[in-house]
């Protein structure tokens, strides 16, 4: 799809059926989600403040944006111009990475939606992930054109993952616990995987969507998005509500392990990624997961028998990942499986 030698034309793999189309003219004028500064955090009423901004986007949106957040910009931007070129490489130097096995650890693929009655319908993007570890050299996996891949992603995913740590810090906080708290229920070594999305213009966004409704399985995504073009949507209340891009910001989103180990306290919600007609767009996303063996279930603190029951059960995070994948090309309902009855 990306660089391709043949103009792109929305041929019917890619239109969705009437009842699944993004209504582009119906997107909420509601406010954007909450644009957090991490820089509020000076004095002890700097910090107190922050944590309650924190809670409340996590219980209200399960999505933030944050400014000022230490990431040098100049390491999102090399990251960003990096992941532009790979995808931007001829599509025979990309063939090495293109699969539909997804134990594979490096990957272009597609997402497809399963669709009642009719063959899969294609996203309109193409995605490359990939892990990333910590204190473990990746770069032998990683492509070695553009030549500044693996530099850049060394460097960026260092910074991030200082970021992540700083965040499950406020974010446990956030709950009442002890800054380390949640990185330790998490689970040592925590399973980190990258994923870059490459949306090329699409002749006509109203037939077709970049990504299809869906929460993340993970516990935390830190997303950069391309300046200036919008894509990205949550939804709350019922609405559509735009993620406008902000200059120097990421924006974090709760994934299905902190709704759970928050007893439903804080949100991972759904959301996709629309298309447009004339703006290319890229975004980069960083997960933070438990491993396999990790078992996740609402925190102990959080729950009683009287005002606060358990709403999940507990289990091993592969027995959710086992779940997620067997939904693939569906609207994933897999938290809600593991929902104790009332």
């Amino acid at each position: 799809m990306a660089n391709s030698a043949i103009p792109l034309s929305l041929t019917s793999k890619f239109i969705l059926p009437e009842d699944k189309r993004p209504q582009l003219a119906q997107i909420s004028s509601l406010a954007s989600v909450p644009v957090i500064d991490l820089n509020d955090n000076g004095n002890k009423n700097g910090h107190y403040l922050l944590v309650q901004k924190i809670s409340q986007a996590c219980e209200d949106y399960g999505f933030f944006q944050i400014i000022n957040h230490g990431v040098p910009q100049e390491v999102c931007d090399r990251m960003m111009s990096a992941i532009t070129d790979f995808f931007e490489l001829p599509p025979e130097e990309r063939a090495e990475f293109v699969t539909e096995d997804h134990t594979k650890q490096v990957k272009v693929f597609h997402y497809n939606l399963k669709v009642e009655g009719q063959e899969k319908v294609s996203m309109w993007s193409e995605t490359f992930s990939h892990p990333w570890h910590r204190g473990e050299d990746l770069a032998h996996l990683l492509p070695k054109n553009p030549p500044k891949y693996r530099e850049a992603f060394g460097e960026y995913a260092k910074e991030v993952r200082t970021l992540i740590t700083s965040l499950f810090s406020l974010i446990s906080e956030a709950l009442g616990l002890e800054k380390d708290f949640l990185q330790k229920r998490l689970g040592d070594p925590p399973t980190l995987r990258t994923q870059a999305n490459y949306y090329p213009p699409c002749p006509n966004p109203d037939l077709t969507l970049g990504l299809a409704i869906h929460t993340d399985p993970q516990a935390l995504t830190v997303v950069q998005q391309s300046a200036g073009v919008t894509g990205l949507q949550v939804l709350k209340d019922g609405e559509w509500v735009a993620v406008d891009p902000i200059p120097n910001a990421f924006v974090i989103n709760l994934g299905d392990q902190m709704q759970v180990l928050s007893n439903g306290r804080f949100k991972s919600v759904h959301h996709r990624a629309v298309t447009n007609k004339t703006q290319l767009r890229v975004s980069s996303a960083m997960f933070y997961a438990p491993n396999l063996d990790t078992v996740i279930g609402p925190i102990e603190d959080l729950i009683d028998e009287v005002e606060h029951p358990p709403i999940y059960r507990s289990y091993r995070y592969a027995e959710f990942l086992q779940e997620w994948f067997r939904q693939e090309g569906k609207r994933r309902m897999v938290k809600e499986l593991f929902q104790l009855p009332k």
